[in-house]
This record gives C-alpha cells, sequence and structure tokens, in this order.
C-alpha cells in the first residue's frame, strides 16, 4: 500500500528515526485500550500497491496486525491501490499477476473475507470522485511542503514527476473517507500523510456540514527489517524475501544476505545494521528477544546466524507458505473474494458520495 501503511523505511546507513510525538504515543495507548473494550466502534483503512510480491519486512510490519485488529473484532478495510502504482511508475507491469498474489498473501497470511473487506482501487469509481472537493480543501501550498511527498518525489523511479504525486496525500484522505474510517495502523513517517486526511475530514466538515471522521492514527512499533544488500527492503530492490518464496528460495535468499566481518554475533542495530536485522528476524519468527538470539549464536559467525535465520523463517513461514499453495488451486474462489470486496466497497462509496452531494447541494 503504499496507501497507508507502515513498511520500514530505515536504510543500512539512515539514522534510527525520530521517535513518535508524545500526543501521538499517548492517543494511540488509548485507542488500542477502546479497541480492547469496544472494537465495533471501530473502522480500520489500510492497503498495498500492488508493484510486487509481498515481503516478511510487510508481514511483520503490517500484515499480522491487520489480521490481529481483525481478529479482534475490528471492522477491517484492505485496498489493493492498483490506481496508485502510476503515481511514481510509468507503466503498471504485470498488475493482474500482482494483485492476484496480493489477494493469496492476504488469504494465507490469515485475512477472513466474512470480517474484511478487501477491493481494488479502480473498481470503486465514487471513491475517485470524492479527490475533487477533497483537492479544493487544501492549498497547493500544504501539499509541497508535505515531507512524504518530498520523500517519495525523491525516491521516485520518474525522470520527472506527475502531478498525482502532489495529490498523492489528498487521494489517500479518499481511501479513508469513502468508508468513513475512524481508525489508520501507521508508522510514525505516515503521521503527515493522515494529518492531510484529518484536515480534509475536518474542513470539509466545517464548510459543508457534518459527515466525515477525523481518523485517529494506531501508531505501530513496525521492526527495522532490512533487505538481504543491508538497504531498505523494497519489491523493486530485488532485496525482500517474498512471501511467496518456497523455503529452498528463502534459503537460498538468506544465504546472500549482506553481514560484516565480524565473527562473533551480536545485536547493535546502530553499529551493525546487517547482522542485526538478520537477528531480529530470526527472533520475530520464534517470539524471542532478539539479545537472546545473538547471545546464542555467539561465536558461530554468519554461517550460524543464517542457518539460524532460514530454520526459523521457513517454520514460521510453513503454514502460511501451505495456506497460499491451497488458495492458489482455487483461483475463482480467490477472485470472488474480490468481487465481493468490490460491491461492498461500491455500496458504501455512492451511500457517502450521495451524502456529499446532500450536503454541497448536489454540485457533484
Amino acid at each position: 500500500m503504499k496507501t497507508v501503511h507502515t513498511v520500514n523505511t530505515a536504510t543500512a546507513t539512515a539514522p534510527a528515526p525520530a521517535p513518535a510525538p508524545a500526543p501521538a504515543q499517548s492517543r494511540s495507548a488509548e485507542l488500542e485500550e477502546q479497541i480492547g473494550r469496544t472494537p465495533g466502534r471501530f473502522r480500520v483503512m489500510t492497503g498495498d500497491r500492488p508493484t510486487g510480491p509481498l515481503h516478511l519486512g510487510h508481514y511483520f510490519g503490517t500484515l499480522h496486525n491487520r489480521v490481529r485488529l481483525q481478529d479482534l473484532g475490528v471492522d477491517v478495510f484492505l485496498i489493493i491501490a492498483d490506481y496508485q502504482v502510476i503515481i511514481d511508475r510509468d507503466l503498471a507491469d504485470r498488475l493482474t499477476e500482482h494483485m492476484e498474489g496480493m489477494l493469496l498473501d492476504y488469504l494465507a497470511i490469515g485475512i477472513d473475507p466474512a470480517r474484511s473487506t478487501v477491493f481494488n482501487h479502480s473498481a470503486v469509481p465514487a471513491l475517485n470522485q470524492l479527490m475533487l472537493p477533497f483537492l479544493s480543501l487544501v492549498s497547493v501550498a500544504e501539499l509541497n511542503r508535505n515531507p512524504t511527498v518530498k520523500d517519495e518525489i525523491a525516491h521516485s523511479r520518474q525522470s520527472a514527476v506527475s502531478g498525482l504525486m502532489f495529490t498523492y496525500p489528498v487521494h489517500q484522505a479518499a481511501d479513508i473517507l469513502f468508508c468513513k474510517g475512524n481508525l489508520v495502523p501507521v508508522g510514525q513517517d505516515q503521521l503527515p500523510h493522515l494529518e492531510v486526511t484529518r484536515t480534509v475530514a475536518r474542513r470539509f466538515n466545517e464548510r459543508y456540514g457534518a459527515v466525515f471522521p477525523e481518523p485517529d492514527a494506531l501508531l505501530s512499533a513496525a521492526p527495522l527489517l532490512l533487505g538481504t544488500d543491508g538497504t531498505k527492503m523494497s519489491k523493486s530492490r530485488g532485496n525482500s524475501i517474498p512471501l511467496g518464496a518456497t523455503a529452498d528460495e528463502t534459503a537460498r535468499l538468506i544465504r546472500g544476505a549482506k553481514t560484516d566481518a565480524e565473527r562473533h554475533i551480536t545485536y547493535e542495530p546502530e553499529t551493525r545494521p546487517g547482522v542485526s536485522s538478520l537477528v531480529l528476524l530470526a527472533a520475530l519468527c520464534l517470539d524471542r528477544d532478539p539479545h537472546a538470539v545473538a547471545e546464542e549464536i555467539g561465536g558461530g559467525g554468519a554461517a550460524v546466524l543464517k542457518r539460524t535465520v532460514t530454520e526459523a523463517v521457513n517454520s514460521r513461514m510453513a503454514p502460511i507458505r501451505a495456506r497460499r499453495a491451497a488458495y492458489a488451486q482455487d483461483m475463482a474462489y480467490v477472485r470472488s473474494v474480490l468481487r465481493a470486496g468490490n460491491e461492498r466497497a461500491n455500496e458504501i462509496a455512492e451511500a457517502t458520495l450521495d451524502e456529499v452531494r446532500g450536503v454541497m447541494g448536489g454540485v457533484l
């Protein structure tokens, strides 16, 4: 997603991200308590861009949290943001393949179509129609100084970015508000995007009448998993471990992961990012403390570290792979999940758009 997601932005040489603002952390803690008491009050909106296979960074960063919220009883909406693929690339390559792969991954990790709504962006025209009034509520200067947009532009794959890049935060506002989402799981780097959504909702309500909630951020302590080359784990960099990889493919990718020359294994993310990321991956898969995992490996060196990581990942992913393979044998069902999700999303989007037309005097 590039729509409201919590994938890591850390690199081997990047400094650790600054702590999230205290009010955001405090509010997030309050929300967790409220979710535990009354989960039905909340509707989560999040998702991914279908630009390649989902990987372990996605799984530990966002995917398992979506399943947790779903299982708690929160109404979860997952958008496959196919329209947003062209934000920073000229063509939407292998779009159908990537969308179906994403659906398989969602189902395999435990997303339940009876409790969560999965839909694709382009199938809900009323959602995109909200963009027009929403764009009238923010200034060019506000969009231009959005730090997340600046970062996206800096890392764009295009020689010159399109106007779509600047409207990206408003597009996300439409994604969230069409279904009146009131809770968005985000990493701290996504807080500026969510603030645009809150601004749009507040200004719309002030100008036309109360229609939209101002969604809250549910901060995620997403683990900092690096790619096998020691830089940001990314679908486009070829340095990730896909959820759909076989056990042998996973072993090969981990064998090629970057470490360092020091034999004794320690967990020191600041000074040994590559080694520490592998230790953390093993710890996450084993539900253990990374310091304890590193201490156990000790002087075993990179070979023992990589063997430990491979065994841990393959053990953790085995049931997910089995479910994914089973779903892949029934693609008719998988596609029906998306059709049903699209139908529900369309019904909700049309109802919201009708409400917007009503308070705006039928201008849309």
